[in-house]
C-alpha cells in the first residue's frame, strides 16, 4: 500500500480518506455518522455496516485514476461494465470482511508493536523524522492527524494478520504434490494413430434436404444472422488536416534559421596527442614542482624536435591509455575533457604544440592533430526541415484552436458533416459495412470502440444526426454520419447454402472418422501386444510433437498402473486419435526447476485454503449485495 503512496503522492489525501472510512466502523472516530447518512443508497452491507453508493463511486473513480496514470488515453467506459463494477465491489467487501474479522479476533496490534513496526519498516521512512519520531507535517499533508495515521497503520496490520497465520501454516500433502508434478512434468512413450476427417470427405455428400433442415434448425440460426451494419460518412480533424492552406514565407523561414542557427551547426571536434606528467592536485607542493620541472624538460625536447613527439610520449607519458599510441587521443568535443585541457586544445591550430597545461591530474603537453565539424549547414539545405517543423507547429496550434469549435459545429448542425468539412477543408470519407466491432485489419477511427459505439446510438441511427466529436487519441477528433442503417437480419438460404454444405460434409466426415477410430480402439484393447502405430513418441507437456493439447492431456491423465494403456480422443472436426501408452519415462528434465514448481503447487493449496476461509468469513459476517443498486451505478464513472 505504501509503495503506491510513494508513487502517487498527488492523490494520497483522496486515497487515504477512502481507506480510512472502514476503520471508522471498527476503531471508532467521532463524527463518522456525518459520512454515513441513511439517505445514501446502499450497494452492499458487511456485518450490518453499509457500503454506500458514494463510497463505491469513489472507489471506482480511484481505479480509473490509477489506470489513467499508467495509460493516459484509456477510455473510462472500459470500466463501466457489470464485470468491472463487480470487481471493484468485491475488493471493497474483502477489505470490510477482513476488518470485521480482525475486530472480532482482537488482532489490532498494541502500541509497542505498532511503534516498533513504524520505526523499523523502510516503507515508512518518508513519514519518520531523523530521530525516528513521526513527521507530523508529512502526515498533516495527507489530511491525517497523528492519531488517525496510527489508526490507519493499526488497521492495515490487523487486516493482514487475519489470513497471514493461516497461509503460513498451509502445507500441500506430499502425495498430492507428487501426483500433481507427475501430471505436469511426466513423460510417456506412446504410439498414435490418427483418423483424419479429410480422409473421409469423399465418402459423404450432404443432400439439399439435410442442408435445408440444418438451416431451419433454431439451434443454428445464429450462424446465419448478419449483424447490423451501416454505411457512413466521417471527417477527421487532426494537425495533418490543419496543414491545408498553410503558407510560410521565405522571410519567416530565414528568420527561424537565423534564430536557431546553432541547431544547424555541426559540433566541432578535435583530435590531439598529449604527454602527461602525473601529479595529483592534492600532492605536496614539492612533488608537483618536481613534476612540472620534468614536464618543462620534455617540452623543451619536443620543441627542439617536434617530429619526436610520439616517441617522447611513448617513453615518458604517464597516461597509460595513450602512451603506447604516441600520446594519441580519440576525437573529442567540448565538455569531454577537463576544462584546462579543453581550453588549451581549442586554442591551438593543427600542428601547434601547447605550453605546460596544469590540471587536476598533473601537467600536460598538447599537440593538436586535426579539427573536424563546426560547419554551419546552409539555409538552402535545411529549408525543407525548417518548413516542415514550422508547419507542424502551426498545424498543432490550429488544431488546438479548432477542437472545441469543431465539436460545436457537428453538434449544432447535426444533419450533415459538410459545414464542418467546408470550414476546415476536411475530406468527407466514406465507409461501408461498418459494424459494432472493428473489422479485421481496421485502423484509425474505424478501429476505435468509442466511435463505433456512437455510430450505433439511437441518435445516429434513427435521427440520422452526426455523432459528437470523439477523441480517438493521437490528436485526432472524428465525427460520423450514418447514411444507411441495416438492422441485423437472417441471411437467405441461397447465400449460405455452400457454407452449410461444407459444414455438414465436415461434420459427417468427422463422425465417420470417430466411428472408425472407436472401432480401432476396441480392437487395440483386445490385442494389446500389437502396435497401434510404427511411430513411437515420448510425450510431455513440453514436448507435444504436434499432438493437439487435448491428446497430450488425455495421455498424461490416463491411469498408467498397468501398461499398455489405451485412450481415444475425439478431435471434433479434425478427427479422432487412438493412443497406446507403452512406457513411463519419469519427469521431463526440460523442467529443471522442480523445487520452484513444488513451491508453486504449495502456493495453490495455500490460495485454495485462503479462498475457503474467506468464503466462510463472508458467510459469518453476512455479506449482502444490493444487485439493483450495483447495476444502477453504471455510468457514474464516465469521463471523470
Amino acid at each position: 500500500m505504501f509503495d503506491f503512496f510513494r508513487r502517487h503522492t498527488r492523490v494520497l489525501q483522496f486515497v487515504l480518506v477512502l481507506l480510512v472510512f472502514p476503520s471508522f466502523v471498527f476503531f471508532g472516530i467521532q463524527g463518522y455518522s456525518r459520512f454515513s447518512g441513511n439517505d445514501q443508497k446502499t450497494v452492499a452491507t458487511v456485518a450490518g455496516q453499509p457500503i454506500s453508493q458514494d463510497e463505491f463511486d469513489n472507489a471506482m473513480r480511484d481505479r480509473i485514476d490509477r489506470a489513467r496514470r499508467q495509460m493516459p488515453n484509456l477510455d473510462a467506459k472500459l470500466f463501466d461494465t457489470p464485470q468491472m463494477r463487480q470487481l471493484a465491489l468485491d475488493a471493497m467487501i474483502r477489505e470490510r470482511v477482513l476488518l470485521a474479522a480482525a475486530d472480532k479476533l482482537h488482532l489490532a496490534p498494541g502500541d509497542e508493536r505498532l511503534d516498533k513496526l513504524f520505526k523499523s519498516d523502510p516503507q515508512f521512512a518518508q513519514f519518520r523524522n531523523p530521530d525516528g519520531s513521526l513527521n507530523k507535517d508529512m502526515v498533516a499533508a495527507l489530511g491525517l492527524s497523528s492519531e488517525g495515521f496510527a489508526a490507519q497503520l493499526r488497521q492495515d496490520m490487523a487486516r493482514q494478520q487475519v489470513l497471514q497465520g493461516l497461509n503460513d501454516s498451509v502445507l500441500a500433502p506430499e502425495a498430492a504434490t507428487a501426483a500433481a508434478l507427475d501430471a505436469m512434468y511426466q513423460q510417456r512413450e506412446v504410439q498414435v494413430e490418427r483418423f483424419d476427417t479429410k480422409s473421409y470427405l469423399d465418402k459423404v455428400s450432404p443432400t439439399d434436404a439435410q442442408i435445408e433442415a440444418y438451416y431451419k434448425d433454431p439451434a443454428n440460426a445464429a450462424q446465419f444472422r448478419a449483424p447490423e451494419q451501416e454505411s457512413i460518412d466521417y471527417v477527421v480533424l487532426d494537425p495533418e488536416a490543419m496543414k491545408k492552406g498553410l503558407t510560410i514565407s521565405d522571410a519567416d523561414l530565414k528568420k527561424y534559421y537565423d534564430e536557431n542557427v546553432k541547431r544547424y551547426t555541426t559540433p566541432e571536434e578535435r583530435k590531439a596527442s598529449h604527454i602527461l606528467v602525473k601529479a595529483d592536485k592534492d600532492a605536496p607542493k614539492a612533488e608537483r614542482d618536481k613534476a612540472r620541472a620534468k614536464a618543462e624538460a620534455l617540452l623543451a625536447e619536443v620543441r627542439k624536435d617536434p617530429a619526436s613527439f610520439a616517441e617522447i610520449a611513448k617513453k615518458n607519458s604517464d597516461d597509460e591509455g595513450s602512451a603506447s599510441k604516441g600520446g594519441e587521443l580519440d576525437w573529442f568535443g567540448k565538455g569531454a575533457m577537463v576544462k584546462p585541457f579543453e581550453d588549451a586544445a581549442f586554442a591551438l591550430k593543427p600542428g601547434e604544440i601547447s605550453g605546460i597545461v596544469p590540471s587536476d591530474f598533473g601537467f600536460h603537453i598538447i599537440r593538436l592533430d586535426a579539427i573536424r565539424g563546426g560547419q554551419v549547414r546552409p539555409f538552402a539545405e535545411v529549408r525543407p526541415e525548417i518548413e516542415s517543423e514550422i508547419r507542424n507547429q502551426l498545424a498543432q496550434k490550429r488544431f488546438s484552436d479548432a477542437a472545441v469549435e469543431f465539436g460545436d459545429t457537428v453538434y449544432e448542425q447535426p444533419d450533415s458533416l459538410k459545414p464542418a468539412a467546408d470550414k476546415w477543408q476536411l475530406e468527407i470519407k466514406k465507409a461501408e459495412h461498418v459494424t459494432r466491432q472493428p473489422a479485421p485489419g481496421a485502423s484509425g477511427p474505424l478501429a476505435n470502440a468509442r466511435f463505433l459505439e456512437a455510430l450505433f446510438s439511437s441518435d445516429a441511427t434513427k435521427s440520422k444526426h452526426n455523432t459528437k466529436a470523439i477523441d480517438i487519441g493521437s490528436n485526432q477528433l472524428v465525427s460520423g454520419h450514418v447514411t444507411q442503417y441495416t438492422p441485423a437480419h437472417q441471411l437467405p438460404l441461397a447465400d449460405v447454402k455452400d457454407r452449410i454444405r461444407t459444414q455438414l460434409a465436415t461434420m459427417q466426415a468427422a463422425a465417420l472418422a470417430k466411428k472408425a477410430g472407436m472401432e480401432r480402439l476396441e480392437a487395440a484393447r483386445a490385442a494389446p501386444a500389437k502396435p497401434v502405430s510404427s511411430n513411437t513418441l515420448i510425450v510431455s507437456r513440453a514436448q507435444s510433437h504436434d499432438l493437439q493439447a487435448s491428446v497430450v492431456d488425455a495421455v498424461l491423465k490416463a491411469p498408467a498402473a498397468k501398461l499398455p494403456a489405451f485412450v481415444g480422443v475425439d478431435l471434433g472436426s479434425a478427427g479422432y486419435d487412438v493412443v497406446k501408452i507403452t512406457k513411463l519415462w519419469g519427469r521431463d528434465p526440460g523442467f529443471a526447476d522442480l523445487d520452484k514448481a513444488r513451491s508453486q503447487y504449495g502456493q495453490v493449496w495455500s490460495d485454495a485454503v485462503d479462498r475457503a476461509y474467506y468464503d466462510e468469513l463472508k458467510s459469518r459476517f453476512k455479506v449482502k449485495i444490493n444487485e439493483a443498486a450495483l447495476a444502477s451505478s453504471g455510468g457514474s464513472t464516465e469521463d471523470r
